[in-house]
């Protein structure tokens, strides 16, 4: 079985974000790292080479399939900034009604600007998420 090609590494995140062409999105993906560090209490680690993550979890799959993977993350794209949190706990679904403007995908939550949003939301967000999925294993 091959191995995953975003695990955590020593790259620095600071150079990172600093790298992100596009001078709003830097500044959102910069302000958001921080938000999630103090959100998590945790550093900002990057993973594999586009993907900022705070804390881990260990996933199974049935399949035996196995890995680790941040408890929560971002990453700046060029359509949007993605946040990676689980919608797997109480709340996730009236949070992000709450939230302002965004779309999801399966466990990735996009945002076009930060300004449109409410931040203090994205805060509980994050912090449930982080304590949803932090220092545990999944099993499917």
């Amino acid at each position: 079985m091959a191995e995953p090609k975003t695990t955590p590494n020593d790259a620095s995140v600071a150079a990172f974000l600093a790298a992100v062409a596009d001078p709003r999105r830097r500044a959102d993906a910069t302000a958001v790292c921080a938000l999630m560090s103090e959100a998590t209490g945790e550093p900002a680690t990057m993973w594999g080479s586009s993907i900022v993550g705070f804390g881990r979890y260990h996933y199974r799959y049935a399949s035996g399939r196995e890995g680790e993977w941040p408890a929560v993350a971002l990453s700046p794209r060029k359509q949007a900034l993605t946040l990676y949190v689980s919608p797997d706990f109480a709340g996730h679904d009236e949070l992000l009604a709450r939230l302002g403007p965004h779309s999801v995908g399966k466990s990735c939550l996009h945002l076009k600007r930060l300004a449109d949003i409410d931040e203090h939301v994205l805060r509980e967000l994050v912090t449930a998420a982080f304590h949803h999925l932090d220092g545990r294993t999944l099993t499917s």
